[in-house]
């Protein structure tokens, strides 16, 4: 197995100080919003053999085994993420992957660069994937019940938001849904500046249920993301609670620090809360218009004494050990390639001693014997 050394992404949203403690460091002052662990062009993980990705890309079979690479491709099939929310991210949504590979070739064909600031699909990929909290860990997640939001604004006693609560109390609910997001989202710029600063100001002063969109509208004065942001549930994970994201479903990561892991994919349409590109047409053919309870996950353990977060979908599966003093060796051995991350304690991982916030690489069928005290995720695939 391979000691992974990783990148952590400055985005402006990061942290400055969650990763650093995890990892026993100084903080620099700067964000440190994500950790990078694994293949991906944009960040690949380090090892004493080179970048992951060139290790995989010199003998996939090897690497990532046989019936990984006939089901996915020669390529590592997720990527996992230390991530350490200090402010919202974008509202954003996630194509299928018959929605990614057409509108990768439609711009592809159109001939829009990829680093275009307007380039919704970056790859033909779908992007799946799941949040595990470390820390309370607060998102927004898919729809809740429309009659539900209208009662939340009317609440505000605003005048410019009656409309919308009077949408949202017609029939079909998914229809309403629909007008009311489109509504926000195209809007004029200065009357919704406006009403987002009427509407900041209230959530200030009610709190409660409000303050979560009060905390938004502070980092992002005057976008329609806000409103955008009151459709959705709020959701308060506590450690080891966590949340799956399908295609189509409307997110943000609020504030905490967790251990995430997606499919291989850069493909993200925003519906606000971000200076970024938002492309409302596209935006709302991917959206699913579906109201609902945003579904936390609690892990299932199993007598091996894994703990397995299950999801639909094949590109990963996510597991922990939670090991006491004194347990037995585990060995982890598996016909699939792994990443093996540690968040509390200390670990042994074959020859390599994990301390928080370190991880290795284990090839397709290598020996992984794990043995120690703490916490100790896995990452792999489901075949």
């Amino acid at each position: 197995m391979d000691r992974l050394d990783n990148t952590v992404r400055p985005y402006a949203w990061g942290s400055t100080t969650a990763i650093p403690a995890l990892l026993g460091t100084e903080p620099t002052g700067e964000p440190q919003a994500e950790m990078w662990m694994g293949a991906h062009p944009g960040a690949p993980s380090r090892t004493d053999r080179g970048t992951l990705a060139d290790v995989v890309d010199a003998d996939p079979e090897k690497e990532l085994g046989a019936a990984s690479t006939a089901k996915f491709g020669p390529r590592l099939p997720f990527l996992l993420k230390l991530l350490a929310a200090g402010a919202p991210l974008s509202l954003q949504v996630h194509p299928d992957l018959a929605q990614a590979k057409a509108g990768y070739e439609d711009e592809e064909r159109r001939g829009v660069p990829l680093d275009a600031p307007h380039r919704n699909y970056k790859d033909a990929n779908h992007k799946p994937e799941l949040i595990c909290a470390l820390t309370e860990f607060d998102g927004l997640c898919g729809f809740r019940p429309p009659a539900e939001t209208a009662d939340l604004l009317d609440g505000l006693g605003i005048a410019s938001l009656k409309p919308y609560v009077d949408l949202l109390r017609a029939h079909p609910e998914d229809a309403a849904l629909r007008e009311v997001l489109t509504a926000i989202l195209t809007a004029d710029p200065e009357e919704m500046s406006r009403t987002v600063a009427e509407t900041a100001a209230a959530c200030d002063r009610l709190g409660g249920p409000y303050a979560p969109y009060a905390d938004i509208a502070h980092h992002y004065p005057g976008d329609p993301g806000v409103l955008a942001a009151m459709l959705l549930n709020h959701v308060r994970l506590q450690p080891g609670e966590a949340l799956y994201l399908g295609a189509g479903i409307p997110h943000a990561y609020l504030d905490g620090l967790g251990v995430e892991i997606m499919a291989n994919s850069d493909n993200v349409l925003r519906c606000g809360l971000t200076p970024k590109h938002v492309d409302v047409p596209e935006l709302l053919r991917i959206v699913r218009f579906e109201a609902g309870d945003p579904g936390v996950l609690r892990p299932e353990a199993s007598p091996d004494g894994e703990e397995v977060y299950d999801t639909p979908i094949d590109e990963f599966r996510l597991s922990r050990y939670v090991l006491p003093e004194g347990a037995a060796t585990h060995d982890l051995t598996l016909p699939t390639p792994q990443i093996l991350l540690c968040t509390a304690g200390t670990v042994r991982a074959g020859e390599h001693e994990l301390l928080p916030g370190r991880s290795v690489f284990v090839p397709a069928g290598d020996k992984a014997d794990v043995s120690g005290t703490g916490t100790l995720f896995r990452a792999t695939v489901r075949l």
